[in-house]
């Protein structure tokens, strides 16, 4: 649990530097967006058969997982986002 939750840190802070490197939060969160989409409408078998590599991938690979939770690897992609963009200056909206 605790591998969990330092890799979701993880991911948060590699967001932040990433952002920072390029100058605009705003185009890591579009990447991010696209990324998930497509992770959405294709079956990573592989991935699913193997759910111990998932924190290995730029967005959660596993369907079953989309959320936040005390066990996924990934913060969900729509909080990645809305933190990319709250460093934007723009106003964050988030889903439920």
């Amino acid at each position: 649990m605790v591998q969990m939750a330092i890799s979701r840190t993880r991911e948060y802070a590699a967001d932040k530097a990433g952002a920072e490197i390029c100058g605009q939060p705003l185009w890591l969160a579009s990447a991010l967006e696209k990324i998930a989409m497509g992770a959405a409408r294709i079956d990573n078998d592989a991935a699913e058969r193997n759910p111990a590599t998932a924190h290995m991938f730029i967005v959660n690979p596993l369907h079953a997982h989309k959320r936040d939770s005390l066990f996924a690897t990934h913060p969900a992609t729509e909080n990645r986002v809305a933190a990319l963009r709250a460093m934007a200056g723009q106003r964050v909206v988030r889903r439920g």
